[in-house]
């Protein structure tokens, strides 16, 4: 999956969020990409230049900015995105993603566009999904306006193909762990990652004795059956991107891009409490087991997840993360 590719120059929108910097970081330090050189388009945040990275500021929103970005560029990663922000989400997903589509369509060095989607456009735990869920699943977006987005930013690419043409293609990730992600994903402290918020579920008193003793979560769905999510590793996902940056079969697709299979929380509790004694709490939620099918991606890309459960457990588990590494989530970035 590390196989050269030929020269090229590769725009990064989001490129201080934790999928663009670890794509930026694999390029810059592989010696099978030292003819690929990266611009990164950076907003709230900054990226240090180095050999081959080329850093320019301004919104993804603003037209001049991102012809200026994208002038002599001949591929597009688009990471940029924000959460639950009302008063950010057109800006970005709208008129961002139109501006550089508009680009790519006028560039005369342009060859593809990389859309990094997510399956909050299918509404992932949040409906129930009786089948596994391929690429032809239709959009069911959940409440909020980050799904809503993430709908959008698919619907518009997928239009531009219609319309012009285009070339690219849309990687559709789940929750992206990296690092101890995944057990703070699960603790019942303030510093939980992401949600549900565990501790907001079972009340501070039980919350900070589970704390203590390491216990973790089993999320059970509303008919009291252990819950499967999905998840993706980020050097997974970049793996991805490789393949799909040159790889005929990945024009105007749609790629499911997860671990083999769903995250069983009875299998995480299990695993747990058999390797390191931690005890398990059900709990009731309203959520919904999914099983997200990445087939396709495997038989048109060749593309194989390295990470299962087993190694992302216990590399979350044994990850010795520093004082200068502290876990945020920025939204826009």
């Amino acid at each position: 999956m590390t196989t050269p590719i030929s020269s090229k120059h590769i725009l990064v929108t989001g490129a201080t969020g934790k999928v663009g910097r670890h794509f930026i970081d694999r390029i810059l330090q592989s010696v099978n990409h030292q003819n690929v050189k990266v611009r990164a388009l950076c907003h709230n945040r900054l990226l240090e230049p180095r050999a081959r990275l080329e850093v320019v500021q301004g919104s993804i929103s603003n037209r001049p900015v991102v012809r200026g970005a994208m002038e002599g560029i001949s591929h597009i990663l688009h990471c940029a995105t924000c959460k639950e922000t009302p008063e950010d989400v057109i800006d970005v997903t709208i008129k961002g993603l139109f501006w550089l589509l508009e680009e790519c369509r006028a560039s005369p060095s342009f060859k593809r566009i990389i859309l990094i989607g997510g399956d909050a456009a299918l509404g992932h735990f949040f409906y129930p999904h009786p089948v596994p869920v391929t690429e032809q699943q239709k959009h069911s977006a959940y409440p909020g306006c980050y799904a809503l987005s993430k709908v959008l930013e698919e619907v518009m690419l997928e239009q531009y193909f219609v319309q012009n043409d285009l070339c690219g293609c849309c990687l559709r990730a789940p929750w992206i762990m990296e690092k101890d992600d995944f057990k703070y994903s699960l603790s019942f402290g303030e510093d939980v990652f992401g949600g549900p918020r565990w501790r907001d579920l079972v009340g501070p008193e039980r919350a900070d004795e589970y704390v203590q003793s390491g216990a973790v979560p089993l999320m059970l769905d509303p008919n009291g059956r252990p819950v499967k999510r999905n998840f993706v590793h980020v050097s997974d996902l970049a793996d991805a991107i490789l393949l799909a940056l040159d790889h005929p079969q990945a024009r105007q697709q749609t790629f499911n891009i997860c671990m083999d299979e769903p995250v069983d929380y009875q299998q995480v509790a299990n695993y747990l409490h058999q390797t390191r004694g931690l005890g398990s709490v059900e709990i009731k939620t309203p959520y919904w087991s999914t099983w997200l099918d990445n087939t396709k991606a495997k038989f048109l890309l060749g593309w194989r997840p390295r990470y299962d459960l087993t190694r992302l457990i216990e590399e979350a588990w044994t990850y010795p993360r520093g004082r200068d590494d502290p876990r945020k989530i920025w939204y826009p970035g």
